[in-house]
């Protein structure tokens, strides 16, 4: 990414965080990596941990952030709790995230707070059987970054 795009790309981030007092990044999926988005704007905005999502297409992800963000907008998370109603394709956890678990991850959110404090949460679902990771028999390709130990 040029200079240029990369100043184009962080203004429509700022711009969307004005606007809507969050943005919300995607990466695509390649061969051998998994795709991710990752909110920027939440903690400072709503005073709600930045979200972060792996595994799931653009729509998804982006309809999952945003349902985050509308749901507990000032309030407190409910966390390694399952929610059934965050979206209505299947139930979640949400799970605290160490930010540093997520440096490579999370840039533009990293950009926006610098040194600043912030706290992270990662959306965690089932895979297409309705199985969490921890589950036996779990299979679809997302990376955990947070604390999935449930009770």
């Amino acid at each position: 990414m040029s200079e240029a795009q990369k100043r184009l790309y962080f203004e429509m981030v700022d711009n969307n965080i004005e606007k809507h007092g969050f943005h919300v990044t995607y990466v695509l999926e390649a061969k051998d990596f998994t795709p991710f988005g990752y909110s920027s704007g939440l903690y400072k905005n709503f005073g709600i941990p930045e979200a972060f999502v792996s595994g799931l297409p653009n729509g998804l992800t982006n309809t999952l952030i945003t349902n985050y963000a509308q749901a507990f907008r000032d309030q407190k998370v409910p966390l390694k709790q399952k929610l059934a109603n965050l979206i209505d394709r299947f139930p979640v956890y949400i799970i605290p995230v160490k930010n540093e678990a997520l440096n490579e991850k999370i840039l533009s959110t990293f950009r926006l707070y610098e040194n600043d404090y912030f706290e992270s949460i990662q959306i965690i679902f089932p895979d297409l059987d309705g199985k969490f990771p921890q589950e036996v028999g779990y299979n679809y390709d997302q990376e955990i970054f947070g604390d999935y130990e449930l009770k």
